[in-house]
């Protein structure tokens, strides 16, 4: 797998993604052309090392990012680039260009560039007033509905919490299910097919959790019921681009006896500094949508 990425000031362009490399060698093979094979040996245990189960990393020239795994070749015009099975980040490669690449290792903003999207992800100023206003943490866990790309997901898991998280869609569930492999965070967060809205009753065997995400088109329907699988003490967060939405929300976050609830519009403008002064982007108006917040006290 190899993607590139260049800085842009449209954060929601979508990234090209692909596959590439080949499987491991067989010990057998490995014995016979041992003096002239770059493959690694398997290990004891026979786990897999092919390129595709490797954490992939990011190598990066300039204004220029790839991502690649470990032990995959990738070229550009900057020359051919051979990825060693045991690069860490920090460590510096040449093409047979000579072009120099730093390793880097992914981390929450790069997974939002290189995640394979399926829909426009949630943007990191929404994520981060999420994780700021429930306090998701280490040993946390949340209950989430409308996975989509996975962005939000990966990103309460990157804050140390352990996410339960509902798409409906079977293909964007695979999709983020291999995203958050390439991210590390599978043993985090657990991608399920499904309604939640469906589910809430058998999930009542799983509860309580500390905080309930919703990016979903039902989030007032499932605000009536979240405080069935909610702690004491514990969040519900709404996320929608549309103000009927999060306007019905806090009518049902009322009706089911949450408290502390409010909700914010996020816009976010970006500053320009030039020669002639310094001024707000003219680029287009920064909303990205409403979020609703209650507590169950």
């Amino acid at each position: 797998m190899v993607t590139s990425r260049r800085p842009s000031t449209d954060s929601s362009k979508q990234m090209e993604d692909g596959e590439s490399g080949s499987a491991a060698s067989t010990p057998e093979q490995e014995s016979k052309e041992e003096s002239d094979s770059d493959e690694a040996p398997q290990p004891a245990d026979g786990s897999d090392t092919s390129p595709a189960t490797r954490q992939p990393v990011l190598v990066v020239h300039g204004d220029r990012e790839h991502l690649v795994r470990p032990g995959e070749e990738f070229g550009s015009d900057l020359g051919i680039l051979e990825v060693p099975t045991d690069v860490e980040p920090g460590a510096t490669l040449e093409t047979h260009l000579g072009t120099e690449f730093r390793v880097r290792r992914l981390r929450g903003p790069d997974q939002f560039h290189h995640f394979t999207r399926t829909g426009a992800p949630m943007v990191p100023r929404d994520v981060g007033l999420i994780i700021g206003e429930t306090g998701i943490g280490v040993g946390d866990r949340v209950l989430d509905a409308g996975t989509g790309t996975g962005v939000l997901a990966a990103s309460m898991a990157n804050a140390g919490a352990t996410v339960v998280t509902y798409e409906r869609d079977p293909e964007f569930a695979d999709v983020a299910r291999e995203n958050m492999a390439m991210g590390g965070l599978e043993d985090a967060v657990d991608v399920r097919t499904g309604n939640l809205l469906e589910e809430l009753d058998a999930l009542e065997a799983e509860a309580p959790f500390d905080v309930v995400t919703l990016d979903t088109g039902d989030a007032p329907e499932l605000v009536e019921r979240v405080p069935a699988v909610l702690v004491e003490g514990g969040f519900v967060a709404v996320y929608s681009p549309f103000v009927e939405t999060a306007k019905a929300a806090t009518k049902a976050a009322r009706e089911a006896g949450l408290s502390d609830i409010f909700v914010r519009e996020t816009i976010q403008r970006e500053m320009q500094f030039d020669d002639r002064g310094s001024r707000p982007s003219t680029a287009p108006v920064g909303h990205t949508g409403y979020l609703l917040f209650a507590r169950l006290v």
